[in-house]
């Protein structure tokens, strides 16, 4: 009987020691779940139909976007679309032209929660100038949506436009690139730019976007993207990283032009400036302020006196230096200073016999004008005559 009795302790003990398993402290409630296994996707959005959610939503939500005056005629034209298109999910929408805003709200046929995120999605999409058609596809479960604001990513007016037009590229070509290896809608409007697509795909659009108004060129995104998609088709590299692959580009930085004046910045000092003596000052100072106005009338009329007298000097001086001969430590009259001693003998003769053989070229050039005009005068007297012959003809007829 002990023997038993011991057999059934040591199983029990046996029991206790498989329990005692250490489990982390987050997962000690866990509980296996018949729902869970390891052939779920996890990131399938299931479908929410009617059967789903039969007694519908217990309160009503709503949202109201506004839109700009130029969108007014678009969206009247294609509002009976967009009703059609909300009321298939049973959500009600309505369009005020007066307050110029889009509301849209559920209702008790409405059966899915998330459809009135989908239809504020939709109205912010046509408030950004998406077309109806584009835009009511964001109501399906695999589309989605994101409204980028690029308006204060830059200061400057003209980069930014610059660099939104640099984002479109030459006739779209850029965003057609992007929207393609993207798998994404992408309409740049104003301050925004409007995405529709994967998650994964909007999460690529708009690093995309915000670097190319921070001065990345998309090009290089471009290059990088077409990389990976070929590096997907291979089943070798699932696996790996992909670095090694993809291009690195660096940053240059381009210096700015030096200016040619450079300042110096003076030193700085919390006092301000001497104040600089004014006029009445100064006046006090030489003691004229203190003179009646005969005394001061006097004692310009001096310091004029004084100032002609010295201008006379100087001209005198200057007159006197025109006749002031070149061995007498003044300059020669001539306009051309030379130095003494530096003109040789033979430098003279030849200067002397280029002067006089100009001469009597220049009495030749003189009787040629006088020829060329002697010629001109008598070829508008043969005119005269001519035009004087050819009236008196036509008189005689």
């Amino acid at each position: 009987g002990e023997s038993a009795v011991w057999d059934r302790a040591q199983a029990r003990m046996a029991d206790g020691a498989e329990n005692n398993v250490v489990v982390s402290k987050n997962k000690r409630h866990r509980k296996d779940k018949p729902w869970d296994h390891e052939g779920i996707d996890h990131w399938a959005i299931p479908k929410c139909g009617k059967d789903e959610n039969p007694s519908g939503l217990a309160d009503e939500s709503s949202f109201a976007v506004l839109f700009p005056k130029y969108r007014e005629k678009y969206l009247r034209e294609s509002w009976p679309l967009v009703t059609r298109s909300l009321k298939e999910v049973g959500v009600r929408c309505e369009l005020n032209l007066v307050e110029g805003s889009m509301s849209v709200f559920t209702t008790r046929k409405t059966y899915d929660p998330y459809i009135i995120i989908k239809a504020r999605d939709l109205i912010k999409l046509l408030s950004r100038s998406v077309p109806a058609p584009q835009a009511l596809k964001v109501l399906q479960d695999d589309v989605n949506c994101d409204i980028i604001k690029i308006g204060g990513l830059i200061r400057n007016t003209d980069k930014f436009v610059k660099r939104r037009q640099r984002l479109i590229g030459p006739n779209g070509s850029t965003l057609k690139a992007l929207e393609l290896l993207t798998n994404c809608y992408i309409l740049v409007q104003g301050n925004t730019v409007s995405a529709m697509g994967s998650y994964k795909g909007l999460k690529v659009v708009r690093r995309i976007v915000e670097d190319c108004i921070k001065n990345v060129h998309p090009i290089f995104h471009i290059k990088e993207l077409m990389i990976k998609r070929e590096l997907e088709k291979d089943e070798r590299l699932k696996n790996e990283s992909w670095d090694r692959f993809l291009p690195k580009f660096k940053k240059k930085n381009v210096q700015r032009k030096k200016p040619k004046v450079i300042r110096q910045k003076k030193e700085y000092t919390p006092f301000p400036p001497p104040q600089m003596p004014s006029k009445v000052d100064l006046q006090i100072e030489s003691g004229e302020y203190f003179l009646n106005q005969r005394q001061k009338k006097a004692k310009t009329f001096e310091e004029k006196q004084e100032r002609q007298a010295r201008r006379t000097e100087e001209s005198k001086r200057r007159r006197e230096e025109a006749f002031r001969p070149p061995g007498e430590g003044g300059d020669p009259p001539s306009t051309k200073k030379a130095k003494p001693g530096s003109e040789s003998l033979s430098d003279v003769v030849k200067s002397l016999k280029s002067k006089g053989s100009s001469k009597p070229r220049d009495r030749d050039a003189a009787g040629d004008v006088s020829e060329y005009f002697a010629d001109a005068k008598s070829e508008k007297k043969k005119k005269k005559k001519k035009e004087k012959k050819e009236k008196k003809k036509k008189k005689e007829k």
